[in-house]
């Protein structure tokens, strides 16, 4: 896992080498400072050695203190930068490989998850990394260097460590061995915390609609104290090593005081080296406090870097492996060959069954089935969004995989069933389907989707901020500006999914007409609720779980299919109403 995660530090690797070389002056400076504080005790006050002594040693501690200050501040700039680098390269090949997902690998993953590996995940690994390219060089180096002043200062002594080294080093291994697992379960409790809050907000209006805000409270108080315990549970076990690391260090000192008194008095020490060896005794058993903090953060990290790798190593089950890099679409046909297709390999039932289906370019076809019929899933196998299990799908004349996945999604242009608008305003909205549309192109897409005269009732036009997700906007215009948006792609295929059920039967009309006079040689793929929104069509498409019941023109079918006269009698009837 570290060596995966490691070459995220590309880019930062000076920094990450300046860090630990800035640390080892600072820790040279640190360790010989103690000295000088001895010999000012025993040389320059009992000794005899004069003020003179004394302040020549006290200034040189002085100038090794601030000589180590800045080496120390310095490794804390190198390394927050190494870090920081570290994290930035990490979030944006996790957010790159969810770009390069298929639908069925992002069903894998719940967005509430992916926005934690995202955010708290990377932070967590982003930390430890800044800690350790510091910390993993400063300890140990203070740790063997402290050992060294003090067995020179007395042999007899260091003996002490020999007893309390050990039983930090068996305190330290149970808490790695049972915080892994604690810290796991807490990420994933995050997960569901996330879940929950992402759902709430975006469905805040209905919340307050059907007043549901105490409801919602409750699932985020059971969701907030799932995670609080968790924390607890997991932070109950870590917390153990600060106190056995104090009492360590106390046992130590008052070791060395006791032991190192009756040295002092029968003159085999001096009291100064007393005091550098409590000094030295400080130093080691902070050197181990940071190893063990060290420790536990990489276990807490640890976690969160299995969970970043789960989606880094997760391979799209859609590729371009089989593609070729020349060949374009040249038309809109599109032809289904006893096509088979579930969403899990391993069920049982296919959602489409043996689905053979014959579109000719430049044709309207319409789609209708009731829901659960696989109306969204069959269309969606056009871009490749999900890749068909059996059988084959050809779009202009041929295989889909043959294609490029940018080429063939450059064709299709989709609206789909959720009207999906970004942060900004609508011109820039809109030119997603064409990053280089001049306004004329964009206004004449949206007079065909019936959208301009809205936009232009604005204030501000085209230039009009949507805000977040087109808040400021109903659901019918949201649909006309996603059309629009589609149109603007100049696309072989347009895909409606069931993208007018939030306008007016006028509006609607006013729509297809727009489609027939405009698209040409497109292939329009029209889902709908609504018989009259796909009467005009070449050929309807007649759904029935997953299984194609009936094809035909609006007329023939109402004289041959029970399903679709059935649908068309409760909507007269409906209407009549």
């Amino acid at each position: 896992m570290i060596k995966k995660l490691l070459k995220y530090a590309r880019g930062y690797r000076i920094y990450s080498l300046l860090a630990p070389i800035t640390i080892i002056g600072e820790v040279i400076l640190e360790v010989r400072i103690p000295l000088l504080m001895a010999d000012i005790v025993d040389i320059g006050i009992n000794g005899g050695g004069g003020i003179d002594y004394i302040l020549e040693k006290g200034l040189q501690m002085v100038l090794m203190a601030l000589a180590s200050l800045t080496c120390g501040a310095m490794s804390a700039r190198f390394a927050s930068v190494a870090g920081m680098g570290f994290g930035s390269n990490v979030r944006a090949a996790l957010f790159g490989k969810v770009q390069d997902f298929s639908f069925a690998n992002i069903d894998k993953f719940s967005t509430a998850s992916l926005v934690t590996r995202l955010t708290t995940d990377v932070n967590t690994v982003q930390n430890t990394y800044m800690m350790v390219i510091r910390i993993c060089v400063r300890s140990p180096i203070m740790f063997c260097m402290a050992i060294l002043c003090a067995i020179e200062f007395n042999a007899k002594l260091s003996v002490v460590f020999a007893v309390v080294v050990p039983m930090l080093v068996f305190v330290l291994a149970f808490i790695i061995s049972k915080a892994f697992p604690l810290f796991k379960q807490m990420f994933k409790r995050y997960d569901d915390l996330n879940a929950t809050v992402q759902e709430d907000l975006i469905a805040i209006r209905v919340v307050k609609a059907f007043v549901r805000s105490q409801h919602e409270k409750g699932r985020f108080k059971k969701s907030n104290d799932a995670l609080m315990n968790a924390s607890v549970a997991a932070e109950r076990l870590v917390i153990i090593n600060n106190p056995a690391m104090t009492l360590c260090v106390y046992i130590c000192i008052i070791s060395a005081l006791w032991f190192g008194g009756g040295f002092v008095i029968e003159g085999s020490m001096q009291t100064g080296e007393l005091m550098g060896f409590i000094t030295y005794i400080t130093q080691i058993m902070m050197s181990l406090m940071m190893i063990s903090m060290i420790f536990v953060m990489i276990v807490t990290s640890k976690a969160a870097g299995t969970r970043i790798l789960e989606v880094i190593d997760e391979l799209p089950d859609i590729n371009d492996s089989q593609a070729d890099e020349s060949l374009s679409v040249s038309d809109g046909s599109i032809e289904m060959r006893n096509v088979c297709f579930k969403y899990n390999k391993n069920a049982q039932k296919n959602v489409l069954d043996n689905v053979s289906l014959s579109i000719k370019s430049g044709e309207t076809v319409g789609i209708i089935g009731g829901t659960g019929s696989a109306k969204t899933t069959l269309v969606q196998l056009i871009p490749r969004l999900y890749d068909v299990t059996q059988g084959e799908l050809l779009v202009g004349g041929r295989k889909v995989t043959d294609y490029k996945i940018n080429t063939l999604r450059d064709a299709v242009a989709m609206v789909l069933q959720t009207n999906v608008l970004f942060s900004g305003t609508i011109a820039e909205n809109l030119r997603w389907g064409n990053a280089d549309a001049t306004q004329e192109q964009i206004e004449e897409a949206c007079k065909i989707a019936q959208a301009h005269d809205f936009v232009e009732s604005f204030p501000d036009g085209y230039e009009t901020d949507l805000g977040q997700g087109g808040v400021n906007l109903s659901g019918g215009q949201k649909q006309r500006l996603c059309i629009a948006r589609a149109l603007l792609k100049k696309p072989k295929i347009l895909i409606l999914d069931d993208s007018t059920s939030a306008v007016d039967t006028a509006t609607d009309a006013k729509i297809r007409e727009g489609f027939k006079t405009s698209l040409g040689d497109v292939t329009t793929i029209i889902i709908a609720q609504r018989v009259s929104s796909i009467s005009h069509a070449d050929k309807i498409v007649v759904l029935d779980d997953g299984k194609i019941n009936a094809i035909g023109t609006h007329e023939e079918l109402l004289e041959n299919n029970e399903i679709y006269k059935e649908v068309y009698t409760s909507q007269q009837e409906g209407s009549v109403a």
